[in-house]
């Protein structure tokens, strides 16, 4: 017998988000015209329509003065570390119990926004990093991110001061992780976490990982010869080496994974290719297996990508609310994973066939605008220098 036909509509989506988000991101109610359900409706559209503020106050029609509005967000936000707890928890308010039942593989990342301002309070707020988008000055945030086939969830999110260690970055995501109830059995992390004070903290904590090597010493073609890390770079069948990473009187032991492969053509390259990684606690495994499972890894980057689909725009200097937009783009992706799997998903023996046809994210946040836009309405007017009609039939 064929199931009843079922649907998910714009308004049930709407209804879904704006009670959770309030649930897990509490704001509060500024005035009698500046309610809890229009500072929701205003954050939806920001990041909806990947806007500022500004633009959606000249967009929606039945709302009050973009400084009203400004203020009431302002008076609603928490300090920064309990917005940060407030959004960590809503992060994992939509992970399925099957994600604590057993170990998972979390991947590691940092995230740059890139920021032209002075730090607002500290000048801690703001990080320093390799130029992009014409600034060295970022906001950075490092997220961990579940590595499993359909339930690719956000669990943890942590803002990045200037000067901070990258071992106390992967020491407080993984402290967030299992608070949450996710415990990791691999981590998957950047290049950029190729360090001895990451390394020997794994090591500590009886962590396995996975990372790529960066490429150090004496290049080939150098009079004195290949060093460093470079010599992995010659070798041309795959296979397992140990290696000491040091960084001045501190050590570290790793096992460097070297997966080699012809390009055969692929990015109109030929000959040989050599992924090298940094590997802890996965002894045993083949070289391929460490290529294969280290590109699952990047689906954090996707994460990313989406994140920035869905983050309005700011040109404030208060690291609140930009952590707000950057943490709320997280959740509402976090919300279509869940809807995808919880919902759409089809079910049937062993697992669940997700159908990302069904609803992609640029579909939801436009279905979380119309209902915004249907229920305070859009401007569809603007004033002029003259009478537009005699000049408009003139035309």
């Amino acid at each position: 017998m064929r199931p009843p036909h079922r649907t998910l509509s714009r308004q049930q989506v709407h209804r879904s988000a704006a009670r959770f988000l309030q649930e897990h991101l509490p704001l509060r109610d500024y005035k009698r015209s500046v309610t809890v359900n229009m500072l929701w409706a205003i954050l939806l559209v920001t990041a909806a329509e990947v806007s500022s503020l500004h633009a959606v106050c000249e967009w929606l029609d039945a709302i009050p003065a973009e400084e009203t509005l400004r203020k009431a967000l302002y008076a609603s936000l928490p300090d920064y570390a309990e917005l940060q707890r407030q959004l960590n928890r809503a992060l994992a308010g939509r992970l399925p119990r099957s994600l604590r039942r057993r170990r998972q593989r979390l991947a590691i990342d940092l995230t740059l926004i890139p920021y032209h301002g002075e730090p607002f309070r500290d000048r801690a707020e703001v990080y320093r990093s390799q130029a992009k988008a014409g600034t060295s000055h970022f906001h950075a945030y490092a997220s961990a991110y579940i590595v499993r086939r359909g339930e690719r969830f956000t669990v943890a999110l942590l803002p990045v001061p200037r000067g901070g260690s990258l071992a106390e970055v992967v020491k407080g995501l993984l402290r967030q992780s299992r608070a949450v109830g996710v415990e990791a059995s691999l981590v998957l992390l950047d290049r950029g976490f190729y360090a001895v004070d990451v390394i020997r903290y794994l090591h500590r904590a009886r962590l396995p990982f996975v990372m790529p090597v960066k490429l150090t010493g004496r290049k080939p073609g150098h009079p004195k010869g290949v060093s460093g890390t470079r010599v992995f770079t010659l070798v041309t069948r795959s296979g397992w080496f140990e290696h000491t990473v040091t960084s001045g009187a501190r050590t570290a032991r790793v096992a460097i994974c070297v997966a080699c492969r012809n390009y055969r053509g692929q990015w109109k390259r030929h000959g040989r290719q050599r992924l090298i990684y940094a590997c802890w606690g996965v002894t045993g495994r083949s070289c391929d297996w460490v290529r294969e499972t280290y590109r699952k890894r990047f689906g954090i980057e996707s994460s990313y990508r989406q994140m920035n689909q869905a983050r309005g725009r700011t040109s404030t200097r208060r690291p609140e609310l930009r952590l707000l937009y950057v943490g709320l783009s997280l959740v509402l992706r976090n919300e279509w994973v869940w809807l995808h799997w919880g919902v759409l998903s089809t079910p049937r023996q062993g697992s669940r066939r997700i159908r990302q046809e069904r609803l992609r994210l640029r579909t939801l946040l436009r279905w979380l605008q119309q209902a915004v836009e249907g229920e305070y309405g859009v401007v569809t007017e603007t004033a002029t220098e003259r009478e537009p009609c005699s000049l408009l039939r003139a035309g």
